[in-house]
């Protein structure tokens, strides 16, 4: 069965892309770091799959981050990935949620903010209408109109003996001018036939050669997909040593503890007031390092 991985491949002689992404790990420890609504799980899903699929599509060092912010129940739902593959991910709800809840009911009146940061050179964000019934929608739309390039996705979520899955495929024209609109449809239609359990289970080998044995594919190696959160205890005590120390020292004097909560992995930092004392001697050595 094939697991967190991401296979990106060429159409010999159509100028068309494509890319395969097959999650479970990943996106199981993203939606495990909360008790999410399913509704909200799959749009987590969603988003780490659309995210991962474009990050793919980096020519440089950096991330990508897909956000979508609104007024519905959920006011925030955000995906982080890297050209690494490293994702990560959180949501923010409130209220009763309908299980089968859209994405326009989830978000409300709403909007998806792309942004792109290289590790060098300046970061580029785009705000995104949700024109569309379903995310992969809004970014074909997007693609279209940003990019002149014709995208399409196909996002699928769902469970293989238990265990919640999340996949996806991407084929997008080259932008060197040479494909036709006919081999693009060709190949659309091709995919479409695509089943769930074919995206959660199959090899990626197996998998192209079902969807495409009359065509000539070129599949690149694949790419490890984790989840990484990136927090730490050294970065929690950064975080208090930015608040005043008045308050640091109310906080103590009323809970006794500071306690910082991790979103994205649901891990807790607690210091007591020795090791608030410790950080700031550390930081008047100049020296920040915790033990």
């Amino acid at each position: 069965m094939a697991q967190d991985v991401l296979n990106r491949y060429l159409f010999e002689n159509l100028s068309v892309r494509g890319e395969l992404v097959q999650l479970d790990k990943a996106y199981q420890e993203i939606i495990s770091s909360k008790e999410y609504p399913a509704p909200v799980q799959n749009l987590l899903g969603e988003l780490l799959v659309a995210t991962t699929l474009l990050t793919a599509t980096l020519k440089f060092e950096g991330s990508i981050t897909l956000q979508l912010q609104g007024d519905g129940p959920v006011s925030l739902a955000v995906i982080n990935g890297d050209q690494n593959q490293k994702v990560r991910g959180v949501a923010r709800w409130e209220g009763d949620i309908a299980t089968d809840a859209t994405l326009h009911q989830l978000v409300g009146k709403g909007h998806l903010v792309i942004t792109i940061s290289p590790d060098k050179g300046e970061r580029y964000q785009g705000v995104v209408g949700l024109e569309g019934d379903d995310l992969a929608t809004v970014l074909e739309n997007y693609f279209l109109r940003s990019e002149q390039l014709k995208t399409r996705l196909w996002i699928r979520l769902g469970t293989q003996d238990g265990v919640p899955h999340a996949a996806g495929m991407l084929l997008q024209v080259m932008p060197d001018g040479t494909g036709t609109a006919n081999d693009f449809e060709h190949l659309e239609q091709l995919t479409n036939t695509v089943k769930n359990e074919e995206l959660f289970t199959l090899e990626a080998n197996e998998l192209l050669y079902r969807l495409y044995n009359q065509e000539t594919v070129n599949l690149f190696e694949p790419q490890p997909v984790v989840f990484h959160c990136g927090c730490s205890r050294d970065k929690s005590g950064s975080a208090i040593l930015t608040v005043a120390k008045d308050e640091v020292y109310d906080i103590l004097a009323t809970e006794g503890t500071i306690s910082l909560h991790c979103d994205y992995c649901g891990t807790d930092y607690s210091f007591d007031e020795n090791q608030v004392a410790d950080l700031y001697s550390q930081a008047d050595q100049g020296n920040t390092t915790l033990h």
